[in-house]
């Protein structure tokens, strides 16, 4: 077998020559199919070719060690094993039917690794009108020209790579972006306000491609923490998404998370055990559901939600905003905190949302409420705000602290961002509990009462400097001084001009 040779060396790659390189991938695509499906095509390939690359490095390692051609191919040798016939430099041998062998050879792999199982599931490069063989092998030619092993191209390396593609697809897709990614400041932002630690478990019910749950693994290898101790859960209901999202972890060396697939509203896999009604909870829960979802399950949940999630009342037919978070609620331990990105309807809407909001606050485990700029998301551009949730809130009992950061952005030309500075601004003021003159407040329970539970952000906090009322009196006086003065003014004018001649 080939695979006995050693690799070849060609070349180390910089972060940015790699994103480079992964995009012009994207440029031999442009015009053949759409590009919101370019994603599903160009991460089969790079994660086809990690795998034969990493196994090939592991591979030659076992030779030098061994001497053993059997011994070195063990997969009990290998973080993944791939089946003869279905490795990169294989595929990339033939010149006819291209697209066929690759879809065998992503059947072999998915049938070899349990932990890869679907993964490739929606990738089908077997159809030649939208992939003849002369664009397969442009395609396999550019993909081949550097080698992506661990020597070569890090865990992290390839995995900030593969983010700022997922960035630039949102991009080209436009409003479908915001199904799969989340701007990254936002993610940060909401990462640092939950600081997850050391051995904790963190839960996205509405995961995407990952996004959230891969920046709290980097939260903690920023804060020199062991990331390894996290416990990561994810689910996602999207069959693509989902994908992307188990090959992002996998591309970031993080071996252990466990993404489910599935509609989380109606049939959550967070489970105590197989086919209970008791949701698993976690330490750390965080998310960015979709927005004001109308088909979110509401003939169950108005019958009475099976999970026992409902426990604020059934949100409204037209919007599953409140659903998603009583299920997150549900799925957080007593001594657990969440954040969750939500449109800012559901900070002022009545009825039934009405109803849950007061149920929250009445309650006290709403801790913090943050406003967000408008634009700041993928086919959204309305404002949005997180909504931070405690159960076990010991400080600033029956206070919610509000920040209104509709001015706190960097403007773009279609969508607007979070700088670091912005996200700077909005943690320490988090952590600090204080006011902050048009931009944060401590707000008294009883004032929130008082409005009806109605957390719309500007009956309680302005961006902007209050005009001081105006005294009619005090201004018709000074207007009359006004009026003397310029009359007096007039008469000394026109008494000089005379006293030169020119008026009579």
């Amino acid at each position: 077998m080939s695979q006995t040779a050693k690799m070849e060396t060609n070349g180390k790659l910089t972060l940015p020559q790699l994103e480079k390189h992964l995009w012009g991938a994207a440029d031999i695509l442009r015009g053949k199919i759409d590009s919101s499906d370019y994603k599903h095509y160009i991460f089969g390939l790079l994660f086809f070719k990690r795998l034969s690359d990493v196994w090939q490095e592991e591979y030659d390692a076992r030779m030098a060690k061994y001497h053993d051609a059997d011994l070195a191919a063990d997969p009990d040798e290998h973080r993944f094993h791939i089946p003869v016939g279905a490795f990169w430099h294989e595929i990339k041998q033939h010149t006819t039917n291209i697209g066929e062998h690759l879809n065998s050879a992503f059947h072999k792999i998915e049938d070899a690794n349990f932990r890869l199982k679907d993964i490739f599931q929606d990738v089908d490069f077997n159809n030649k009108q939208r992939f003849p063989d002369a664009t397969l092998q442009l395609l396999l030619q550019h993909f081949d020209k550097y080698r992506l092993c661990n020597a070569d191209v890090s865990a992290d390396m390839l995995g900030n790579a593969y983010e700022y593609l997922i960035k630039q697809f949102a991009d080209d897709s436009g409003k479908k972006g915001g199904e799969f990614y989340t701007p990254e400041w936002v993610v940060k932002l909401m990462v640092q306000i939950l600081a997850p630690e050391e051995g904790m478990s963190v839960y996205d019910p509405t995961c995407g491609s990952g996004g959230m749950l891969i920046q709290s693994y980097h939260y903690l290898q920023e804060q020199g923490k062991n990331a390894k101790s996290l416990a990561l859960y994810g689910q996602e209901m999207n069959l693509n998404t989902w994908a992307i999202c188990k090959m992002n972890m996998f591309l970031h060396d993080i071996d252990d998370a466990i993404i489910e697939r599935g509609d989380t509203l109606r049939s959550p896999r967070n489970l105590l055990t197989e086919g209970s009604k008791g949701l698993k909870q976690f330490d750390r829960v965080i998310a960015n559901p979709p927005f004001s979802l109308k088909e979110w399950g509401y003939n169950v949940w108005s019958n009475g939600d099976p999970f026992g999630r409902d426990i604020y009342g059934c949100p409204p037919k037209s919007y599953g905003d409140l659903a998603f978070v009583q299920h997150m609620m549900a799925s957080l331990k007593d001594t657990g905190k969440m954040a969750v990105v939500l449109p800012h309807g559901v900070l002022f809407r009545g009825g039934a949302e009405g109803k849950i909001r007061e149920g929250m606050l009445k309650q006290d485990v709403l801790e913090a409420v943050i406003g967000l700029a408008p634009n700041l998301f993928y086919g959204a551009g309305i404002p949005a705000c997180i909504l931070v949730i405690n159960k076990s809130k010991s400080y600033n009992r029956n206070k919610l602290l509000i920040i209104n950061g509709a001015e706190e952005y960097k403007e773009g030309k279609a969508q607007n961002t979070l700088t670091p500075k912005n996200v700077q601004r909005f943690v320490k003021t988090y952590e600090a509990w204080s006011d902050v003159e048009r931009f944060a407040r401590m707000v008294p329970m009883e004032e929130i009462a008082v409005n009806d539970y109605n957390l719309n952000l500007a009956r309680y906090v302005q961006t902007v400097e209050v005009a001081s009322a105006v005294d009619v009196k005090v201004e018709l006086h000074t207007l009359k001084d006004l009026i003397a003065k310029r009359d007096e003014a007039e008469a000394v004018m026109l008494a000089r001009l005379k006293e030169l001649g020119y008026a009579s």
